[in-house]
């Protein structure tokens, strides 16, 4: 991520965690399987046959890590992904426009500047910037046009369908905030209810099992009536910075991609903050639940190695989206009303762009330690909300 991109990540999940109050539920974690999964596999293959056990297999996207977006690509224009797959369900796209989105992936004759309002006028203003959407959706529709009909794909907006044109102030955006609800919802209306078979796009945060604020994050809301339906898997995020050892063999480090799964492995008993950037929840009783010490078997079941860590490069901005100065005007105006961290004009957000772009190698920072004071106070913001909430009549 570049450094704008991941502070507006942390300012946006510290907002969502001061925001909701109802505690993240505990569950058993998952069931382990044989030792056969601490064998690497060709990861394409690998995840293909997945879809033979498990109706929904989720993966990180568009979230600045170029290797990942292309590797998603290469996975989907794989000769086997229809016969598997029948629906993309997506972060990057606004559930206001699914009629537009289902005509143009149809192959009807929508117009590339009708369907940029999926994925541009979402509640996020990273898919605005996103390279890798502006790559799917076409990808997609073609695919469709040499397919017969019965299996052709459909890509399923998630967020919440937010109208920017009445949107005047953050007091405007509170309906569209609790994004983990459409997101489990699309889910659960148009994938698992109809035992469709999905592939799911999102940011890591929106995929672990058993986790999250409040009600918890998408797949921990679905799965309390989906069970045993989605495989979850991760980049590897910083690990192998520091000369982490990987359990993989150099022969197998020639063949990659690889799937590492996480039960009955090393990798599954270790740390999710040993891969990624975590921010705190709240439990039932308003304890700080930091899942950085958590491991990560039961929140997500195998990570993807896309090659050397200290090699992988980030996304960038595409040309039309920043000389498009009419909508880039909007997304900044969409950012300050947001409360996000931006730039006050746009020439200093362009100028971030052209800044980030002299180093394409992909960084992401550690998790900040969580202080004594720093949990204290969100505690007693807990408990002074339920406290609250609890006095308020029925």
């Amino acid at each position: 991520m570049t450094h704008y991109r991941w502070k507006t990540f942390a300012r946006c999940c510290a907002l969502t965690l001061l925001s909701l109050i109802v505690p993240l539920r505990c569950e058993a974690q998952r069931s382990t399987s044989s030792a056969a999964d601490d064998v690497p596999k060709p990861a394409i293959s690998a995840i293909l046959k997945l879809f033979t056990t498990y109706e929904v297999v989720a993966l990180p996207a568009a979230h600045g890590e170029k290797d990942e977006d292309d590797f998603i690509l290469s996975l989907i224009r794989s000769p086997r992904f229809p016969d598997k797959v029948n629906d993309i369900v997506v972060e990057c796209g606004n559930r206001r426009y699914q009629s537009i989105l289902d005509r143009y992936i149809a192959g009807e004759n929508v117009s590339f500047t009708e369907v940029q309002h999926v994925w541009r006028d979402t509640t996020q203003a990273m898919c605005g910037e996103s390279g890798f959407y502006e790559e799917l959706y076409p990808l997609v529709r073609s695919l469709n046009q040499r397919l017969p009909a019965g299996s052709r794909l459909r890509i399923i907006a998630a967020d919440p369908p937010i109208d920017w044109t009445k949107v005047k102030s953050f007091e405007d955006t509170k309906p569209y905030l609790d994004r983990d609800g459409s997101i489990a919802s699309a889910m659960e209306d148009e994938v698992l209810s109809r035992h469709r078979k999905a592939l799911m796009l999102f940011g890591i945060f929106h995929l672990l099992h058993v986790s999250g604020s409040g009600q918890g994050d998408a797949v921990t809301r679905y799965e309390r009536h989906f069970p045993g339906k989605t495989f979850v898997i991760s980049g590897l995020g910083y690990y192998g910075l520091n000369n982490e050892r990987l359990p993989i063999s150099k022969a197998a480090l020639e063949v990659g991609p690889l799937l590492l799964e996480t039960n009955n492995t090393g990798l599954g008993g270790l740390s999710l903050g040993d891969f990624l950037p975590t921010l705190p929840t709240m439990d039932r009783e308003c304890n700080v639940v930091d899942l950085a010490h958590h491991q990560t078997r039961g929140l997500l079941d195998a990570f993807l190695y896309l090659g050397p860590q200290n090699s992988l490069l980030k996304e960038t901005v595409p040309a039309d989206i920043v000389l498009d100065q009419a909508y880039r005007t909007e997304w900044l105006r969409r950012q300050q009303i947001s409360g996000m961290p931006a730039p006050p004009t746009l020439a200093e957000a362009n100028g971030e762009i052209v800044e980030s772009a002299k180093n394409p190698v992909l960084t992401l920072p550690h998790s900040p330690p969580v202080s004594e004071q720093m949990a204290s106070r969100w505690r007693q913001g807990c408990l002074d909300r339920a406290r609250i909430q609890q006095a308020k009549p029925n």
